[in-house]
């Protein structure tokens, strides 16, 4: 009976033996693959993205004072944010002088690397337009503060009202019109009557702006 439970014991310890090496195998697997994810961290702390994984907008055209992010992968000296100039240019090292309004994030992209080529083996660029500067609204008259707003967000017309501090005592609120340029180089006049749309009628008037719409409000 001693021997059978000396083995019984010996079987015991070998199977708990067993169990911890293979507990060991998968704590050195679980830290291998914790060793991996760090190892494609960046420095701060945050998974690094492949070169041209981050979003833009493929439509949007690129206009004057517009806020761009030009990162150009494993290229810090490069990388940097920077507004479009008045004259709708941006400045880069080894690429200089590069026209940036008229164009697209992607379009934009392919210039300078293209101009990068003769410094960067396959150059990886990207352009994200971080702040909108050059798509702007204005709204005139009896509001408490007329004048230009950027058009960043999708904006109605009571958005617009209510960004410009709404109307004075003496508006003609059933009487406010935008002016929206048209493909002939004209203006259309289009009607908005304030006191009908906020009672729920008619609100097909509160149209989306449009870059370069005025509200006038008599």
């Amino acid at each position: 009976m001693k021997k059978r439970f000396g083995l019984l014991v010996g079987s015991g310890f070998l199977i708990i033996a067993l169990s911890g090496s293979l507990l060991g195998q998968a704590s050195s697997s679980g830290q291998a693959d914790r060793g991996l994810s760090a190892g494609v961290a960046s420095p701060s702390g945050t998974p690094s993205a492949s070169p041209g994984t981050a979003p833009h907008d493929n439509s949007f055209v690129i206009g004057n004072d517009d806020r761009l992010a030009i990162n150009v992968w494993k290229e810090p000296d490069l990388t940097r944010a920077i507004p479009v100039r008045s004259d709708g240019k941006i400045s880069l090292p080894l690429v200089g002088e590069v026209q940036a309004a008229g164009r697209t994030p992607l379009q934009l992209e392919q210039d300078i690397a293209a101009k990068l080529k003769d410094f960067i083996t396959a150059p990886e660029v990207t352009v994200i337009v971080e702040q909108i500067n050059s798509q702007k609204f204005n709204i005139l008259g009896q509001v408490a503060k007329p004048g230009s707003y950027p058009l960043s967000v999708a904006t109605t017309v009571l958005d617009a009202i209510a960004a410009a501090g709404g109307f004075r005592d003496f508006a003609k609120q059933k009487a406010i019109y935008i002016l929206r340029k048209n493909a002939t180089g004209g203006e259309t006049r289009i009607a908005f009557n304030y006191k009908d749309v906020i009672k729920g009628k008619n609100t097909e008037q509160n149209i989306k702006l449009e870059p370069g719409d005025t509200i006038v409000a008599p």
